[in-house]
């Protein structure tokens, strides 16, 4: 299923989102769409994702027969910078407008505050108020066109929007002024007041609403924007003439690429030349640069440090990992989550409802209520269509989610999708893997006990590492990662056998030695262990494999091996604990080892010797006690549980298969990004739940107040322009209360 993405400048309000998402449903209806199509659109974003077998011309025609002019975004760098180059322009103009709608507006409406006269009653007042009342109609035209023209737009498409309310109620209030000053013979004398300051006063003050919100709103974005930038534009490819400098559309797979000390890596590949330190921290979020050397990978974005590598490409710029990351992030913030849809769903309904409110309360006022009436009916009717418009409401979802995924693609974490975040912050229960997880998942040799004091320890461990060398246990390798860390030479055996299950045995310069565990000790006739007994129990209280070396069938030395705690295991799962969250180990590994780490880090309850197969089930056991489970893991071998939990964490390099399989994809190997990430997901969940508060109570207390219910109590209707205000006011505080959660503190 291909995906097609359009940028819509021209949205607006949730009642657009709502008629784009309709359009597309209708249209997967219909017989001559071969497969099931839909869209997905991201208001602060201004962008539709079109999921389906649909040709993108037909797309475009979808959304410009509701009204809508779009473009395909076929390159996510150009389209980011159009819609910031875009973006910028608008702020200048809406600035401009508001500057010139208010610049009228202020003078007129300080003119009658202060005691000048508003009404028309006889020639001169006619005139003086015609020549105004051009003005203001150039200024209207000047200052709210694009309102109009969405109004049309609306009208052809046969809907309505936000920029319906704000034409109807500007117009209201212009064409009765101007006929006033036309005709006021056809008015009673107390209604001939006119409001031509409202008029400019409102679109003014909703100009400069929506500048400052655009301004606001570029910050939530900032997290592609701080992504496609780690794209390089150019690469220097090795040729047979020599380097050249190519743009990155012009790399093919294959090629070998020179990377310079301070470059940026174009393309994901694999180093064949060179040794050097590269800085990942702006995808894993890891602040220490890692060591590669050939055979390692490098990914696109990267910045090396001071070592020269050649390395050879192995993923075009769509398929590298960055883009995928790009890629998912940007459909993460264009995602639903369910109390977003409701809101959908009200906002599709909303604009008919607010015009047929609007002319019901004013034939009221006028039918019913005090002189002037048909003022008061003028007055109701401008106030209610301005305070009603849904910007706020529209933007109360989007705008805290695109702000949440930014901010989490900074900490190095993928959301897959909005609903994951919404699900983890009703998180109950953390099921944490051990190794990997809890632990570095790289095992250690922690301490090399020498039974008899002539043996040199250097001299033993070559030997030692010299038939590990050949074994594939993973304790093997935490063996000879010490010896090449100690500088020490590994020979070649002159023999060598695998024990299964056991160990291993062989020949090193003529000399026989037996390693692995108390079963290979008694194969090889070495029965009492005994007298060891105590140094074995202390190394499995610490959560260490002792693995015994026999030289010669004499016990010449016993080594512990672990797999260290991560060092931020304790503070993590303290913040996860603190936060009302229960954590629980679930492992392959045996009791006793996995007691001992389960005690150094906090965690009471625990689940070892745990089959990959058998994780799924206890996840799924907690699950039926009633617990929301987040299953933190590797991504590969722990993927049943991960599919089973409520919520997917794996913790990995951002494998395709750990993006595929998990909820969020924590790209850094720190722990306390999961505790970071659940905690994130919360404060997310109350900013959306902030947003639709006060978007709801605007809207439901904004509408009887403009219709004028406190009346009979004060004496006083809302004016328009104070609603005009409010509307704009109402818009700036949802995008400003969602941009707190790019600094909110979480742990």
């Amino acid at each position: 299923m291909q995906t097609i993405n359009l940028y819509v400048p021209n949205m607006s309000c949730a009642s657009c989102v709502a008629k784009i998402e309709s359009a597309f449903a209708k249209a997967s209806s219909k017989d001559d769409i071969s497969s099931a199509i839909s869209a997905r659109v991201n208001l602060a974003d201004k962008q539709v994702q079109v999921f389906g077998d649909i040709p993108p011309a037909t797309a475009i025609e979808l959304i410009k027969a509701v009204g809508y002019d779009s473009e395909q975004l076929l390159d996510a760098r150009k389209g980011a910078a159009k819609k910031e180059a875009d973006e910028v322009k608008e702020y200048r103009t809406r600035v401009i407008q508001a500057a010139i709608g208010l610049g009228l507006g202020v003078p007129l409406m300080l003119w009658g505050l202060l005691g000048g006269e508003m009404m028309v009653n006889n020639a001169s007042q006619q005139l003086a108020w015609g020549v105004v009342g051009l003005v203001t109609l150039i200024v209207m035209a000047t200052t709210g066109r694009h309102f109009f023209q969405g109004m049309l737009r609306a009208i052809k498409a046969r809907s309505a929007n936000m920029d319906t309310l704000i034409a109807l109620g500007t117009s209201a209030a212009w064409v009765y002024s101007m006929l006033v000053v036309i005709a006021p013979q056809w008015f009673p004398a107390d209604t001939r007041h006119v409001y031509f300051e409202a008029s400019v006063m409102i679109l003014g003050l909703i100009n400069l609403g929506h500048a400052l919100e655009l301004r606001a709103r570029g910050k939530t974005s900032e997290a592609v924007q701080r992504l496609l930038g780690l794209q390089a534009n150019t690469a220097i490819r090795i040729t047979d003439v020599g380097d050249e400098e190519v743009e990155i559309s012009q790399v093919n797979l294959g090629d070998h690429l020179r990377l310079r000390p301070g470059d940026k890596v174009a393309l994901d590949g694999e180093i064949i030349s060179g040794h050097t330190l590269i800085n990942e921290s702006m995808l894993t979020g890891e602040p220490v640069p890692v060591h590669k050397e050939p055979t390692d990978n490098v990914s696109a974005g990267t910045v090396n440090g001071n070592g020269s590598v050649i390395y050879q490409v192995t993923a075009a710029e769509k398929d590298s990992k960055l883009a995928k990351i790009i890629e998912l992030v940007q459909q993460a913030q264009t995602s639903k989550i369910p109390i977003g849809r409701l809101t959908d769903k009200i906002s599709a309904y909303f604009v008919p409802a607010v015009i047929i409110i609007a002319l019901l309360s004013s034939a009221i006022w006028y039918l019913y209520g005090p002189a002037p009436a048909l003022s008061h009916a003028l007055v109701v009717l401008t106030s209610v269509l301005i305070i009603a418009c849904p910007c706020a409401l529209g933007l109360a979802t989007p705008m805290s989610i695109m702000v949440s995924v930014g901010r989490a693609a900074k900490m190095g974490v993928l959301v897959r999708n909005g609903e994951a975040l919404q699900t983890a912050s009703k998180v109950t229960t953390v099921v944490l893997d051990k190794t990997g997880t809890i632990t570095q998942g790289a095992p250690k040799i922690t301490e090399l006990i020498v039974l008899q004091s002539q043996i040199d320890k250097q001299s033993l461990l070559s030997d030692i590492a010299a038939l590990e060398q050949h074994s594939e246990h993973p304790l093997a390798s935490a063996i000879i990662a010490e010896a090449k860390q100690l500088s020490l030479s590994i020979k070649e055996p002159e023999q060598f056998t695998n024990v299964q299950g056991r160990g291993i045995t062989g020949l090193v310069t003529g000399i026989e030695y037996a390693i692995g565990n108390q079963s290979l000790m008694q194969q090889v006739g070495l029965d009492n262990l005994s007298a060891y007994q105590q140094q074995i129990s202390t190394m499995a209280s610490k959560g260490q494999t002792p693995v015994f070396v026999a030289r010669e069938q004499k016990l010449i030395a016993i080594i512990a091996i672990a797999d260290p705690i991560k060092a931020d295991a304790v503070a993590a799962i303290t913040a996860m604990r603190s936060s009302g969250l229960k954590v629980v180990l679930l492992t392959g590994d045996n009791q006793q080892t996995a007691r001992a780490v389960a005690n150094a880090v906090g965690i009471e309850t625990v689940f070892a010797n745990v089959l990959p197969e058998q994780k799924q089930q206890k996840v799924i056991e907690l699950q039926q006690l009633g617990e929301v489970v987040a299953m933190v893991g590797d991504g590969i071998n722990d993927a049943p549980a991960l599919m089973s939990a409520d919520v997917g964490l794996a913790m990995g390099s951002g494998t395709d298969i750990a993006i595929e399989s998990a909820d969020f994809t924590l790209l850094s190997a720190r722990l306390m990004v999961v505790a970071e990430t659940l905690l994130l997901a919360k404060a997310s969940m109350k900013n959306i739940k902030q947003n639709l508060f006060g978007a709801f109570i605007y809207n439901s207390l904004g509408i009887p107040l403009a219709a004028g219910v406190l009346f009979p109590f004060t004496g006083m209707l809302l004016s328009p322009v104070i609603a005009g205000a409010a509307m704009a006011l109402s818009s700036l505080t949802v995008v400003s209360n969602a941009n707190r959660l790019r600094k909110a503190k979480l742990v």
